[in-house]
């Protein structure tokens, strides 16, 4: 099971990490001025992580992959480390998939 870790970034905003059970990032938040609006962006993840259509897989300039999970809105709610291939990139889906659901929550803040 993995583990949603709250801190807060240097501009005092709050952020989450969502951390897999070998202790890797595998998909980071926007900014949120307030820890509520952080607590709902899990939530968000959790609900949205199981629905494969909600992974924006983007290809950043560098011609490295990653991706976007994306709310019913269409904003963005967390964005993936860089990956190298597209395995790799979808290895870090069903990451998401398997350990958002039941991931605990930690704050750091």
């Amino acid at each position: 099971m993995g583990t949603f870790v709250i801190t807060r970034r240097t501009n005092n905003e709050f952020q989450f990490n969502l951390r897999a059970n070998n202790g890797l990032v595998i998909l980071t938040s926007e900014g949120y001025t307030a820890k509520a609006g952080c607590l709902n962006g899990i939530k968000s993840v959790r609900e949205n992580s199981q629905l494969d259509a909600r992974y924006a897989r983007e290809t950043a300039k560098d011609g490295r992959l990653y991706f976007n999970l994306k709310a019913g809105n269409g904003e963005i709610i967390g964005t993936s480390q860089m990956y190298q291939s597209e395995s790799a990139r979808e290895t870090g889906i069903t990451s998401v998939k398997n350990n958002a659901p039941g991931a605990t929550v930690e704050d750091l803040s």
